[in-house]
């Protein structure tokens, strides 16, 4: 019998240094926050966002807004599980993407392709003068021409590991674990 090995790599105060850090580094890269825009990818990507925004707006005076984006129906492995349904958040984004600085945020880039549908899907919302990623964990393999710009941990892994990201709106702890397949003797 197989058992999953779990190792913490990220706690809540870590987590929260990152974002701060990545909020910093944002604001440093774009000269503040003009004509910026943060969207984050669901599940994950939007309270990442929200909190990267609070972080940036405690740094400029200004919050930048915030947006949650629904790639389900631009995945590529869309048609290789049926059971995937749309989010039930589905896309928010109360401002125009015309013209706009974007920063797209997720929680995990891995392959890339998530962020290549997320693409996809601002393209029915406008066109954007630039695009740039922030990610909490970029555990490298990719299968895509994508780097993130802003990176929370750089988690070197194995194509068997899984990274979860349990983030919290409320009481909970956040923490990031790596798990590994394992066997039991």
């Amino acid at each position: 019998m197989s058992e999953i090995k779990t190792k913490q790599v990220m706690d809540a105060e870590t987590i929260r240094r990152a974002v701060s850090r990545i909020a910093h580094e944002i604001c440093e890269r774009n000269h503040g926050v003009e004509n910026m825009v943060l969207i984050g990818i669901l599940k994950r990507g939007d309270i990442i966002a929200k909190r990267i925004a609070k972080h940036i707006g405690a740094i400029e005076g200004t919050t930048p807004p915030v947006g949650a984006l629904d790639i389900t129906f631009h995945r590529d492995d869309a048609h290789r599980n049926a059971k995937r349904q749309a989010s039930k958040q589905p896309t928010h984004l109360p401002f125009d993407l015309e013209a706009k600085r974007v920063v797209l945020v997720d929680d995990v880039l891995f392959t890339g392709r998530t962020i290549r549908a997320a693409m996809d899907e601002l393209n029915n919302y406008g066109r954007p003068q630039q695009i740039q990623l922030a990610v909490m964990v970029d555990r490298g393999h990719r299968e895509l021409p994508i780097h993130a710009d802003f990176v929370g941990k750089n988690l070197p892994t194995a194509r068997s590991e899984k990274v979860v990201v349990q983030l919290q709106e409320g009481p909970e702890p956040d923490v990031i674990q790596l798990q590994a397949p394992g066997s039991k003797e």
